[in-house]
């Protein structure tokens, strides 16, 4: 009886901390269910509960006995699952789309707010959020800084280690004293031509960037920065520009504990699975191919092709991923009828190899020249009537967007088709004095903030109501940014990113990726 009470005490302080009532009947069921669980669990358990009940659409903070057997079913599945959870596939069109919310300090899904459904056809409201969004998500990010954390009260701060303080652009326009040493977040924009501003979702202010010194990373009209400086007379003196600070995975996810912010049939996110983990460890043999822009009209790129299959017949990988553009012409009235053609030549080839005709997976993502709704991203697969009869002389084949996700045991794999460093180079506000080092910027870039195209709309279109698809926070264990630009891997906040390179372009180069010990090797075809 005492373990009872202790169970419906613990229980109880739980969902009161957030704003949540057990029913009577709710509350004997979950004791009943609590009561096969150790004591050591118990916590965690409970947790697990809250977050499956927050996950549905609450009409009231009054949970009743239907919300908490629901709840409780997905936790018992969420501990079941695996091996149907070992290779996914996940659209862009199909990522779950997660809003912070300032009140609860927490990310909810979008069932639980007052946002539309997203459409392709975005309102003037989704362009706003798409950047209120990008913001707010850094700012959570940066505030848990150790850099920004305020120290307890009473507590001394370490020596030698300052605390810094955000500012808003509000509080700065708000003054009539000039300013020093201030910090400010937000973004770059150029509302007058030749004029810099920086903008919060508080109000701009002008910059005065003469004197400004640039860390690491490439500084683009529409990036989000930490700018650094004194204000006076309603210009902002810039002394110096960072980046929001990166962080990993494993610290994201000790704040909001197993939320599947990836996508992919499991309810929790697959990072928790200790038998997904094992799987990949001990599958040793476990490889994926990456080659990007791959010419299936072009001779020399189907021979080399045919070399590459001969040479993994005897071991083959578990995936194959094939990147745009799948033409080596910009597109034409006769690029369709071309290009279903050469897949079903790509078909004849496979099957000429029963090894990995029968065993390999193929995975297509479509490139900016390719055959479909212009330049916007996220780009839908390449057209069904193109790909119907290739998938079904192939059918571990699979057609998907562009950006798309590979969910690989407890690995999160995120792919995008895009020439991306030189349109950053091109759109920097002042580029890096280390031109030899721009993968490195670049990167780093990207990570800091939390999105793969942090560029202008104008530069890099999307679609408003999707832009959530292009995030990549919390951080992925890889991503491969298909660029025709030089080939590279660098590791960076527990992230791996890779760029195979333009296949034809490189002398036939492209990237092996081993999943076990998260390893990639630069691979390339040698000539006959």
């Amino acid at each position: 009886m005492d373990a009872s009470r202790k169970i419906k005490a613990k229980m109880s302080a739980g969902f009161k901390m957030r704003g949540l009532i057990l029913r009577p009947d709710a509350s004997r069921y979950l004791v009943g269910v609590l009561e096969s669980v150790s004591a050591s669990d118990l916590d965690d358990v409970i947790e697990k509960v809250l977050d499956a009940v927050e996950k549905q659409p609450l009409t009231s903070s009054m949970i009743e006995l239907s919300v908490m057997e629901i709840a409780v079913q997905d936790c018992t599945q969420s501990c079941d699952e695996s091996i149907d959870n070992v290779f996914n596939i996940i659209g862009a069109f199909d990522v779950p789309r997660y809003i912070y919310s300032l009140e609860r300090k927490k990310f909810v899904p979008i069932s639980m707010t007052t946002h539309p459904a997203p459409s392709l056809c975005g309102s003037a409201r989704d362009k706003a959020e798409l950047f209120r969004e990008r913001y707010t998500i850094l700012q959570q990010r940066t505030h848990r800084h150790e850099l920004f954390t305020p120290p307890a009260i009473g507590a001394a701060v370490e020596e030698g280690r300052n605390k810094f303080q955000l500012k808003t652009i509000e509080a700065l326009l708000g003054s009539t004293a000039k300013l020093g040493e201030v910090i400010v977040l937000g973004m770059i924009t150029q509302l007058k031509e030749g004029k810099f501003y920086l903008e919060d979702p508080t109000g701009t202010v002008q910059l005065n960037m003469s004197k400004a010194q640039f860390h690491n990373g490439l500084y683009t009209e529409s990036c989000f920065v930490l700018a650094e400086g004194w204000y006076d007379d309603s210009v902002f003196h810039v002394n110096g520009f960072g980046f929001p600070p990166t962080e990993p995975s494993s610290a994201t996810r000790a704040y909001y504990g197993n939320v599947n912010f990836f996508g992919g049939p499991s309810t929790t996110s697959v990072k928790t699975s200790a038998k997904l983990k094992q799987l990949e460890q001990e599958n040793e043999d476990a490889m994926f191919v990456i080659v990007s822009d791959v010419w299936l009209d072009s001779v020399e790129v189907m021979e080399k092709l045919h070399l590459m299959f001969s040479g993994y017949a005897a071991m083959p990988p578990t995936c194959f991923i094939f990147c745009g553009n799948f033409s080596s012409t910009p597109y034409g009235k006769t690029q369709i009828k071309s290009l279903k053609e050469s897949l079903k030549s790509l078909a004849d080839i496979i099957c000429a190899y029963p090894s990995i005709h029968s065993s390999c997976r193929f995975v297509f993502v479509p490139g900016p020249g390719d055959p479909g709704p212009g330049t916007i991203l996220p780009r839908p697969p390449l057209a069904d009537h193109i790909t119907d009869e290739f998938r079904q002389r192939v059918p571990f084949s699979a057609f998907t967007t562009n950006p798309c996700r590979i969910q690989y045991c407890s690995q999160e794999i995120v792919i995008i088709r895009e020439d991306l460093v030189n349109k950053m180079c091109r759109n920097c506000v002042r580029l890096p004095n280390n031109n030899l080092d721009i993968p490195n910027h670049f990167v780093k870039t990207i990570l800091s903030q939390g999105h793969l195209t942090p560029l202008p709309l104008y530069v890099s279109p999307a679609f408003w109501a999707y832009d959530y698809a292009l995030r990549v926070y919390p951080v992925p264990d890889v991503i491969i940014f298909a660029d025709k630009y030089d080939p590279f891997n660098i590791n960076n906040t527990d992230c791996l990113c890779l760029n195979p390179g333009s296949f034809p372009r490189s002398g036939f180069t492209f990237k092996v990726y081993y999943p076990s010990n998260r390893t990639a090797e630069d691979s390339k075809l040698q000539s006959l």
